[in-house]
């Protein structure tokens, strides 16, 4: 077993694919972390705002989260019935590809795009900075942690959504069970009271308020992730992908309810090497073993909400790819069926980001919500569209539910934007545009690649054509590589010419053009050699000028045929001059010569055949 299987895990075979499928439970663990998780960052993010104003303006802190909670609410609802009607994945990109058109359907995957990778980037980060908060020595080491953490997260996804999910299901339920018993336990015991209740709030103006419930709509990123992967569900599909969606609506607006209240209960406020859920852990249960066991759960799940990207995007680009607006690799599965292309991509992307960032998750955010938001209107807009078209029963309570929501986090994307372009939201604003052009140059790539093949059509009759001349480059010095390249060139075709490089003799010990002609007429093959003297130190265009000049019959083609010795290690490739490489290189882009390569394996038994014209094993 190689290291790459042993890392991996053993190919599967295409009936293993339901062994990597995934259960309503475990569609917490593979799709939802992103969203549960982001309680950690996204009340904090409204007390970052709020707190500008004074510690009163804390209280505005539960009627905000109750206003996430009804746009949650509203979310799951939304993402249910794209869920029913778009069961083959794809979420706000199938939505849109079906009901506004192609140029829509784009921004929609570009700003998925964003969202994810930078879902990746904050979930990380979020759960060092939730480990350094109650491990304050391991803070110096923030970053090269964030990328420990990616590159496991990266390996256990190569390794196949479904093992992926089941590896992360338990700290999913201590994290839930944790935090969820934490809260009750603050509102229960009796010393939980708070020492310094809060100042009585004070009016604040409406656009204020509305700036912090735009920061905290960073809490509901991911509710979309669920109905853009509903093929990882086993059987009955849509119903296990609609029973995760509801579990993570109820269970995520529990936890934004019960930290909103704790928040003020305790009068924590924002700021500090600690961060706002960690001061409200410490409040309810002191610094005790309950403390610690869940602060490490926070932190696993944290940096394992990542997950939900990985299972995101792979799937999204392979939808991408077969629409022809990435490279069809993205399309392919790997040995352990799975989206390898993307997951590496991905991986890529959030490094980059993680060190770019310093692993900070407060430099990440203000990123964040664009691209998510953008999608969430996008795909709404797109079902009120699917509902007009289709008009099921209901279609009109439906169609309004859809509108509600699109109009409720198109507001919020707008304020995102307006509030937080120069902290960094520009950054999105030019990145999402690119992507898009990237997308649009990658399709019409692969229509101008159609227009030449095209696919599915009855192609022009064969017309037989006489046998290629064929061009064999060979060293000046005869070797075993040379009679296996005669060897297959006759097999192809009676009119072969052996033609041979020779430089300017640097020593006694380099062959001579006499030598070289005395060697082949003793060895006397059925082949005509040429000889052409370079007075340069390249044998590159020298051949492909006696390309060039062959006079061929009508019709008659020429193939270069171009021996190659294969080494038994990557070692071995840089002991070779590559010469055979350069040529097929620079004969590649030539549209009126034939390439084919002769390798001869260091690893191969091979047995020189007697005779000439015996095949030689190839």
């Amino acid at each position: 077993m190689d290291i790459g299987q042993l890392l991996l895990g053993r190919p599967l075979r295409r009936r293993d694919a339901g062994h990597e499928e995934i259960g309503s439970t475990e569609g917490l663990a593979a799709l939802s972390l992103d969203a549960l998780s982001s309680v950690a960052y996204g009340p904090e993010a409204i007390a970052l705002v709020l707190i500008t104003a004074g510690l009163g303006a804390m209280h505005y802190l539960l009627p905000i989260s109750l206003a996430l909670i009804g746009l949650l609410l509203l979310l799951v609802l939304s993402y249910s019935q794209v869920i029913d009607a778009y069961p083959a994945g794809g979420g706000a990109y199938a939505v849109s590809r079906a009901n506004l058109g192609k140029n829509v359907s784009q921004l929609t995957a570009a700003a998925l795009v964003v969202d994810y990778t930078l879902t990746v980037a904050i979930s990380i980060s979020a759960g060092v900075e939730a480990l350094t908060s109650a491990f304050p020595a391991v803070q110096p080491w923030a970053l090269e942690i964030c990328l420990v953490v990616l590159a496991i997260v990266t390996l256990m996804n190569l390794r196949g959504v479904g093992e992926s999910a089941r590896a992360f299901l338990l700290p999913t339920l201590v994290f839930i069970v944790g935090l969820l018993g934490l809260m009750a336990w603050g509102f229960l015991h009796p010393a939980a009271a708070a020492a310094h209740p809060l100042a009585a709030a004070k009016p604040v103006p409406l656009f204020f308020l509305l700036t912090a419930f735009a920061a905290g709509c960073t809490a509901l990123t991911g509710v979309e992730a669920i109905a853009n992967g509903v093929p990882l569900f086993r059987e009955p599909r849509q119903l296990r992908a609609k029973r995760t969606e509801w579990l993570l609506g109820g269970i995520l607006a529990l936890m934004l309810l019960g930290l909103a209240l704790l928040t003020i209960r305790f009068a924590v406020s924002p700021g500090g090497a600690q961060t706002m859920l960690s001061k409200v852990m410490v409040a309810a249960v002191g610094h005790g073993a309950v403390y610690y066991v869940v602060a490490l759960a926070i932190t696993m799940v944290l940096a394992l909400a990542a997950n939900t990207s990985f299972g995101g995007l792979p799937l999204l680009s392979s939808i991408l790819a077969r629409d022809g607006y990435l490279p069809h690799v993205f399309a392919m599965r790997g040995d352990r069926l799975v989206f390898a292309p993307g997951i590496y991509v991905l991986s890529a992307a959030a490094a980059v980001l993680l060190v770019a960032s310093g692993g900070n998750t407060q430099a990440l955010i203000p990123l964040f919500a664009i691209g998510v938001f953008t999608g969430f209107t996008l795909s709404q807009t797109g079902m009120v569209v699917h509902w007009w078209h289709e008009r099921p029963p209901h279609w009109a309570v439906r169609a309004g539910l859809n509108g509600l929501g699109a109009l409720a986090t198109g507001v919020a994307t707008l304020l995102f934007v307006v509030t937080k372009f120069t902290e960094g939201a520009w950054v999105v604003v030019v990145i999402i545009p690119l992507l898009i052009l990237m997308f649009r140059g990658i399709r019409r790539y692969y229509d101008r690649v159609g227009a030449v093949l095209m696919p599915g059509r009855t192609p022009a009759p064969v017309n037989a054509r006489p046998r290629p001349m064929i061009v064999v480059p060979i060293e000046p010095r005869l070797s075993e590589l040379t009679r296996r390249a005669l060897d297959h060139a006759l097999s192809l075709s009676d009119d072969v010419v052996a033609v041979a490089i020779l430089l300017d003799p640097e020593s006694d010990a380099d062959p001579t053009e006499a030598s070289v002609r005395q060697a082949w007429t003793d060895w006397a093959p059925p082949v005509r050699l040429e000889i052409i003297r370079s007075e340069y130190h390249s044998v590159i265009r020298p051949m492909l000028q006696f390309i060039d000049g062959l006079t061929t019959k009508a019709h008659q083609r020429r193939l270069v045929l171009i021996p190659e010795f294969v080494p038994d290690s990557p070692y071995g490739e840089l002991l070779h001059n590559q010469i055979g490489t350069l040529l097929a290189a620079a004969l590649r882009r030539r549209t009126d010569v034939m390439i084919a390569l002769v390798p001869m394996h260091l690893h191969q038994e091979y047995v020189p055949s007697p005779a000439a014209g015996v095949d030689g094993g190839a």
